[in-house]
């Protein structure tokens, strides 16, 4: 049924408009939580790189080759997800 109503707007060229009914107090404890939510995914991912080039430092300096550049791409990765994650939930609600 949802792929019905998707096509008749995509054919006849009409985007629809949904309305925005949330009470005020579930939006204001939304931000609140995404604020915090927002506040800890930058510290895990400030605290996932220094640990990333702890261990990069550390596996140089004994000479041994590592995966260290693997671990930092899925935190620097992790990051992004956390960047986006807050501004599309804001727009979704």
């Amino acid at each position: 049924m949802f792929m019905e109503r998707a096509h008749r707007f995509l054919a006849d060229g009409t985007v629809p408009d949904p309305v925005r009914d949330a009470p005020p107090e579930l939006t204001e404890k939304v931000d609140t939580v995404l604020g915090i939510v927002a506040w800890v995914g930058t510290a895990a991912g400030v605290a996932g790189v220094l640990i990333t080039g702890a261990m990069m430092s550390m596996s140089l300096r004994r000479g041994e080759g590592s995966e260290h550049l693997g671990r930092l791409g899925m935190v620097l990765a992790g990051c992004v997800l956390v960047t986006s994650a807050g501004p599309l939930v804001s727009f979704v609600v």
